[in-house]
């Protein structure tokens, strides 16, 4: 039987991409997000709950950049509103906190050098555009801050 934990199929999809095997990564992607699926959000201790919203954040980032990178926009703009929509509806600064990390393990880059080039490269329409705009502003701002903070040191 397949190892379905989320970590890992999240783990594998940011190896995809780095690898650029889109694909491969939205399968990936696609697995941690059914696995999420199944833990009941009501019953877990706060730290369980923190833990699978950092999967899901990291997840639905990685299977934005590969659906960028396969050009099918309306699948990314949805994920893109799904991680912008509950990454910042909570207000507690979690989802910062997972873009914080993930800078500082070397795996926001890839996503963002991917939002980069298709806001650059493509025509959008406007509110894809929009979207993806928003959330390459917030990456941005995320790597600039942990700059800053980690030279600080």
């Amino acid at each position: 039987m397949a190892d379905r934990r989320p970590e890992k199929s999240c783990e594998q999809a940011c190896e995809s991409l780095k690898q650029q095997d889109y694909e491969v990564a939205v399968k990936h992607c696609t697995e941690a997000l059914l696995s999420l699926s199944q833990y009941p959000p009501a019953h877990l201790p706060e730290a369980c709950q923190a833990e699978l919203d950092r999967i899901k954040i990291e997840t639905l980032l990685y299977r934005i950049a590969s659906f960028l990178q396969l050009k099918k926009y309306g699948q990314a703009d949805e994920d893109c509103r799904h991680v912008l929509g509950e990454g910042l509806a909570k207000g507690d600064g979690s989802f910062r906190a997972v873009l914080c990390c993930m800078h500082l393990k070397g795996k926001l880059q890839i996503v963002s050098n991917v939002l980069s080039k298709s806001l650059m490269g493509e025509s959008l329409n406007g509110m894809v555009t929009k979207d993806l705009t928003r959330l390459k502003t917030l990456l941005a701002e995320t790597e600039v801050r942990m700059s800053i903070l980690v030279g600080k040191y």
